[in-house]
Parts: C-alpha cells; structure tokens; sequence
C-alpha cells in the first residue's frame, strides 16, 4: 500500500506566509494609527492656533470694569464669533476713540435714525468717538435708515445692528469700550402708532431703555447718559409756553407716556445708583434726512404726487400749530448737553454720592399753524396742495405746543436761529435730490446733501 503524500512541508508554507501576512498588516496598522494621531495633532493645533489669532479674550488691552468676563476657550470663541470677531471689536474700538485731546466716548442709540445720525456726525466731526446701535426696524422704511448707515460709515461711525433688550450684546459693548457717554435716542416714535401697535412703545421706550440703565449702571466708570424725551409729555396741559417746571400727569398718548415713565425710570436710577442723567423733549424736529411719518415730509410727497393732503383743524375750529424745531438747532442742544453732563457717581451699580439729574426743552419757541406749513411747502415747490380740512381725531395728539427754552439757555447755550421758511427750503432741496425728483424749486442757499449736519 502506497504511503500518504508528505504534506508537512506546504503546511508549514502556509503557516509562514500567514504570519508574514499578519506581520504586514500589523506594521500597516501601527503606520496608519501613527499617522491618523499625527494629522489629528497638526489638526488640534491649526485650530488652536486660528482661534488664538482670530478670538482673542475680551478682556485683553481693556481698562478694567465692574465685572470682567472671564471665558474658557470654548465660550471666547462661541460669544466673540457671534457678535462679529476680531475684526469686528476692531471697529468697534476705532469707531469709538475720540481723535482730539480729552474727547468724549459715545455710545449714541438709535444712531441710523434721523437725529441720531445727525448727532452721530455732528460728534465725529469735532473729534468725539462715536459708536452707533440701530435695530433698522420697519416703522418706516429701513432704506432711508440703511441709507444714512452708508454716509456715517464713510465718516468712520460704525452701527451695530441689535436690540436694546438684548442685555448681552450691550454688556459686551462696554466690555469693548468704556464708553464715557451715552446719547440715548432709539425709541418706538409716533403717536398715531401707538393705537396699532402699544406693546411695540412698551418693549422699546421702557424696556429697552430700563435695559440700557441696567447696563449703564454696572459699567466701571458709569457713563453720563443723555436721552430723548418728548415735548408730547406735556399732554393736556394748557399753560403757554411749555416750561419744565408744568404738570406732566396728563398724557394724551401712549407714546406721552411712555417718555413721562422714562423721566420717571431716569429718576429712580439716578437717585438709587447715581447715573447722571438728562432728558431732553424735543418739539417737532424736522429737516434733510427726516422721518417719512412726519406731516412735512409726507405733505411733500403727496403735494409731488398730486394726492390730496389732511389738514388737522381742533374740534372748536381752530387751527393746529407746532413748535417745529430745524435740525441743526437740536444736535446743537443735544451737544450741549454732553458738554454739560456732569459724571455718574456710581461705582460697581452702587452710588456714592448725588448725581446730576436733569430736564430740557429743545424747540424753536414760534409755533407755525400747520396751515402755513402747506403754503410754505407750496411755494417751494411751485405746486398747489390739494387740501382736505378735516376735524382732528382723538388719536392722541394735541392741538397746540409752544416751548420755553429759558432753562436750556441757561445752562448751555441753547438758541433756535432757523426759522421754518428756512428749515423747510433745506428739506426740500434734499428731497429732490435724494429722490431724484425733477420739479421747480425755488432757489435758495445751496445745501450739501450729503452732510446731514452741514444742512444749515
């Protein structure tokens, strides 16, 4: 009988080529773990390395606040990202450093609007630093707002867009800059509004503004606030010409009272954490640059158009006038109360001693019938306005306002010089060209269009 065949010899080949086999794939495996480990290291430290460079802590090359943030890695990047980075602190701070010697440091609200852009470039132009915040909402159209955006920003003034009521992005702004002042004008404007949309005057012009005090309060220093009240809190009041020291209790509005409440929110937080605090009730401001809501801006956008206009008479037949105050005359009282604005005496939201609480009128003092307004403006623009006489509706408005600007004389120099023929030959050289709009216009001084600020 045959022996079996002999196969020891191809076992043991088998054998060896499977260990060399699993000795291969072992030296790749070890080269492949070597490797993936090495290109995670290198990838941890670009990441490293971009976030270091790009997000650094908010608290480097700052002066020293109240409460310092103290972020781990993980937060710096999340929360510097979210508002802008590197680059957007940089402009930030550009924006808001004064370029002359003892310059101020402004955080100005409500800086796309139209008195705040005036005021925002009126500020920059001596030398003052200036930083905006506008939420651009749609009360009127943002175009007109994101067109006064673009000419700050070729000024060098930056807008931040947000919120009052968000609380965080307004503690990471003075964590940026220790702003030395505050010019307060965002608000929900308009009365007539108010009757479509209340909660919109509550969230703005006293939550957001009980926000920003909050805020302010905190700061280290506190800075000195100037803010916009409204000659509509004199309400029913019937004593002429409207002073200071006359009632305010009877507003005839929600948006009177809510700026009645805000004088009565500045007095709390004055008294309680010594924020220095101004208010300052505009009458009637009009000019280049307006607001689209106001009766002389859409007077002349209808009297262009050939619609028919509404001309307000009171319930007893009487005509309606206004305190129209120009423009340049209110940056000139909203200036002048900065440089008057005497510093917060708080220190880490507790007050340290009295603090500087005040209130002005910022008007023209000769009120127009709202009836020579129209004649004015058709003169201007050589077009008769299709008027339509109708009684005034309990929308709550008021009939009449007249200011006594004695105090704010006093104090720092304020002085109406344009009167409204002016005024209103100014806005409308500007309409036109904004709009592009070809129509006679009488001539007059020439305008800069450009400069809201040089319109006088």
């Amino acid at each position: 009988m045959a022996s079996p065949p002999d196969t020891s010899k191809t076992i043991k080949l088998e054998r060896y080529n499977s260990y060399l086999r699993r000795l291969h794939s072992t030296k790749v495996l070890n080269a492949s773990s070597k490797l993936l480990f090495r290109a995670t290291l290198l990838i941890a430290l670009v990441l490293i390395l971009f976030f270091t460079l790009n997000y650094p802590p908010l608290s480097d090359n700052i002066p020293n606040h109240a409460h310092p943030p103290h972020h781990n890695f993980l937060s710096t990047a999340f929360f510097t990202s979210s508002a802008g980075g590197a680059a957007w602190e940089k402009q930030v701070r550009h924006s808001s450093t004064p370029k002359r010697r003892n310059g101020l440091s402004v955080l100005v609200t409500g800086a796309a609007g139209f008195v705040g852009s005036h005021c925002s470039l009126a500020l920059k132009k001596r030398g003052d630093g200036v930083l905006g915040l506008d939420n651009f909402n749609s009360y009127y159209d943002p175009t007109l707002k994101r067109a006064r955006q673009k000419l700050l920003l070729r000024h060098e003034v930056f807008i931040v867009e947000g919120d009052l009521n968000d609380a965080s992005l307004l503690r990471k702004l003075f964590d940026v800059v220790p702003f030395t002042h505050i010019l307060h004008l965002a608000a929900q404007a308009g009365v007539r509004y108010a009757m479509q949309n209340p909660q919109s005057y509550v969230s703005s012009n006293i939550a957001g503004f009980v926000n920003l005090l909050e805020v302010a309060k905190a700061a280290n220093p506190q800075p000195a606030i100037v803010w916009a009240s409204s000659s509509s809190v004199y309400g029913l009041n019937t004593q002429v010409p409207f002073s200071e020291l006359d009632r305010t209790d009877q507003p005839a509005s929600l948006y009177a009272a809510t700026k009645k409440a805000g004088e009565e929110i500045a007095h709390t937080y004055n008294h309680i954490y010594g924020l220095s605090l101004t208010g300052l009730r505009f009458f009637t401001v009009y000019g280049p640059w307006g607001r689209p809501d106001m009766a002389y801006f859409f007077f002349t956008k209808d009297i262009l158009q050939g619609k028919p206009i509404d001309v307000y008479q009171t319930q007893d037949d009487k005509q309606v006038a206004r305190d129209f105050t120009y423009i340049d005359d209110v940056v000139k009282g909203c200036l002048g109360a900065l440089d008057t604005a005497e510093k917060s005496t708080g220190s880490g939201g507790k007050k340290k001693g009295p603090a500087q609480l005040r209130v002005y009128n910022l008007g023209n003092t000769s009120p127009v019938p709202v009836g020579n307004l129209v004649s004015i403006l058709e003169g201007l623009l050589s077009t008769k306005a299709k008027k339509h006489v109708i009684k005034m509706p309990r929308n709550g408005d008021v009939p009449y306002t007249h200011a006594n600007v004695t105090l704010a004389f006093k104090d720092f120099g304020y002085k109406p010089t344009t009167d409204l023929a002016t005024g209103l030959r100014k806005f409308v050289k500007w309409y036109v060209n904004y709009y592009g709009i070809q129509t006679r216009v009488k001539k007059g001084s020439a305008i800069n269009s450009e400069h809201p600020e040089e319109s006088a």
